[in-house]
């Protein structure tokens, strides 16, 4: 009963925050100086065609009637039509998106993957050099921002010894067989593992790129975490009855040390999903990141509008989960 508490109250105020974040977007992205119409527009157009294509996408009204339109087709599953494309948001929006999360969840794979094996040696070796080295990597890792460290990538892997690809999303002389735009688990179910090594080659650099910084934040908690539980008293039980130090490790102290790090997980994914941005833009790579950058060059105002609204209902439901999760795992926050 109190998880369903939980979940009604974190559904209200999700609810809530998507309705701010579409009037924030609305209104701020309208204040912004520039004409999207004059930039369709050939050079030799006339005010009567400047006039024509501001009423056919509404914006002679004024503001607050624009977002009572715009929010009431957003209700209905209409969030209008790209200005640049001439095609429907709701259908590019989505067309992009198994592309971006795709890309994300590769790298929060390899951050986790990453991160958990630092803390984990970390921890079995601490008080040694190899502990200092890795916190010193850490460091490093943190400092510098994912974009460097995509650049980075592109100069040792893709000129100097290239071994993986730097743009696009898949090699376009291959035959494409897919029935949706999830590239990477379709090649998985069609068995055809040529295209899912092709696809690899492409994300794996932006995708590495993404996940250093997270690794090292993800180790840094998790190391923390495991060296607070390790003076506990059931950690110091298990040693004493003879249980090794791996198995103290992994079987007695991770699995409560790692909650917290289940909380930051979920926090920084979202974040990972908004940093892709610049990261698809690095290797263009065809992913809704790419997209709104030409979408906020262009002034196309209901492409940014799909975008940000999509990407915060990403958010919001993500951080849902991890609440969720999160209250599921801790009986504390179960029988509060």
């Amino acid at each position: 009963m109190q998880l369903l508490r939980t979940f009604l109250l974190r559904l209200a105020t999700t609810a809530v925050t998507l309705f701010g974040v579409a009037v924030i977007v609305f209104f701020v992205i309208r204040v912004v100086p520039g004409n999207p119409i004059a930039m369709m527009l050939p050079p030799g157009a006339t005010e009567a065609d400047v006039a024509q294509l501001t009423a056919l996408y509404g914006l002679d009204k004024s503001i607050p009637q624009q977002f009572l339109i715009w929010g009431a087709g957003v209700l209905q599953g209409d969030f209008g039509a790209s200005i640049t494309s001439r095609q429907p948001v709701l259908d590019l929006v989505l067309g992009r998106l198994p592309a971006t999360l795709e890309l994300s969840v590769m790298a929060l794979v390899i951050a986790v993957a990453l991160g958990g094996f630092m803390a984990l040696t970390g921890t079995r070796l601490r008080g040694s050099k190899t502990e200092a080295a890795i916190d010193v990597g850490n460091g490093v890792a943190l400092s510098v921002p994912d974009f460097l460290w995509g650049l980075v990538l592109i100069l040792l892997f893709g000129v100097l010894v290239p071994v993986f690809h730097i743009s696009g999303r898949v090699t376009p002389s291959l035959e494409l067989p897919f029935s949706t735009n999830f590239y990477l688990f379709e090649s998985v179910l069609r068995l055809r593992f040529d295209l899912w090594a092709d696809i690899v080659g492409h994300m794996f650099m932006p995708a590495l790129a993404l996940a250093i910084p997270l690794a090292a934040i993800i180790g840094q908690l998790l190391k923390q975490s495991l060296k607070e539980t390790m003076n506990l008293d059931y950690v110091t039980l298990a040693r004493t009855k003879g249980y090794g130090e791996n198995h103290v490790i992994l079987s007695e102290a991770l699995p409560n040390a790692i909650l917290p790090t289940l909380t930051l997980v979920g926090v920084q994914f979202t974040f990972l999903i908004g940093g892709t941005v610049i990261i698809e833009r690095l290797f263009s790579y065809e992913g809704l990141g790419n997209m709104a950058i030409d979408a906020v060059i262009n002034r196309d105002l209901p492409l940014i509008q799909g975008i940000v609204i999509l990407f915060a209902v990403i958010f919001t439901a993500v951080n849902l989960a991890v609440d969720l999760c999160y209250a599921a795992l801790n009986p504390r926050l179960r029988h509060a």
